[in-house]
């Protein structure tokens, strides 16, 4: 990985990521009261928690991250078996009932992955937001081929996510990320273009016609922002908090933020797509002294 080409963008989206995931997870009602998050965002007040925390959202990221490593592109079998061992390491990361059903599962049968994906919700398969929350980085890695990132990205959603929209949602992050990582600005339309019909897609094109200046807040109500947990309740406000900072990642998360719901999880690929183009560094230093670092051995060469 270390001489892999596309490192910097590599590494600047998954550190974007895990930085996007423990800043949003402070603002989750578990932690403090929504009126006492407001009140901090909106004055743009770091959370006063000595130590920001990550979750699943960064936990399969690395995952994910592992099997590229290894194998240069997503295989199925293996990515459901470093899902299931990474759960198994450190349930308590704040996985979704969705996971909690199924990765112990796959732990016990990793042939059987995409029999019990597929059995999930009634056997439609996940819709939820979790394969798009983890997929950033890997739209970095294939950002000079946006054909492969839609392939690669749909291989890396169905290990988990088998409904259409948990795979679209995928898909429109890693795209959006790809974008990023070549410099490009992610515009939702472009974006929408190669995205699978759906939910997802027609929220994509709500949010591309929302103007710059919409109140945060106000385009959390109308494209959603992660209460129900779906893709297609998330992954649009996300990308329009993207597309709208996409050279300053601060602010990025600051406005993700101020949409409140799933916030980790909206922070996290709002993280993953801006940095894969702006890295990390610019965040303040206090923002580093208090995220939990990623493991070692993961990341690649600066």
């Amino acid at each position: 990985m270390d001489d892999h080409p596309h490192r910097t963008a590599v590494r600047g989206s998954i550190e974007g990521l895990a930085f996007g995931d423990a800043f949003g997870e402070r603002f989750f009602p578990l932690f403090r009261p929504v009126d006492a998050s407001r009140e901090l965002i909106a004055a743009r007040r770091t959370p006063p928690d000595p130590r920001w925390h990550w979750t699943d959202d960064t936990a399969m990221a690395l995952a994910l991250l592992r099997v590229l490593r290894k194998h240069g592109e997503v295989e199925l079998q293996p990515l459901a078996r470093e899902f299931a061992e990474t759960y198994r390491a450190d349930a308590g990361r704040g996985y979704g009932s969705g996971m909690h059903a199924l990765l112990p599962r796959v732990a016990a049968s990793p042939a059987a992955w995409e029999e019990l994906a597929s059995a999930l919700f009634g056997g439609e398969g996940s819709l939820g937001n979790g394969a798009a929350m983890r997929v950033a980085p890997l739209g970095a890695w294939f950002h000079d081929d946006l054909d492969r990132v839609v392939e690669q990205a749909a291989r890396s959603a169905q290990v988990t996510h088998a409904h259409p929209e948990g795979i679209a949602g995928a898909i429109a992050v890693a795209v959006a990320a790809a974008l990023s990582a070549r410099g490009e600005p992610p515009a939702l339309a472009a974006v929408a273009a190669l995205t699978p019909d759906g939910p997802v897609r027609q929220g994509l094109l709500r949010a591309a016609g929302l103007p710059r200046d919409t109140d945060p807040v106000e385009a959390a109500e109308t494209l959603g922002s992660g209460r129900r947990i779906r893709a297609d309740d998330t992954v649009p406000f996300a990308l329009w908090c993207a597309a709208g900072h996409p050279d300053d990642l601060e602010s990025a998360l600051w406005t993700t933020a101020a949409g409140l719901g799933d916030v980790d999880t909206t922070c996290a690929i709002v993280g993953g797509v801006v940095a894969a183009r702006t890295g990390v560094a610019a965040l303040p230093e206090e923002w580093r002294e208090r995220r939990e670092p990623l493991p070692a051995g993961v990341l690649p060469a600066p």
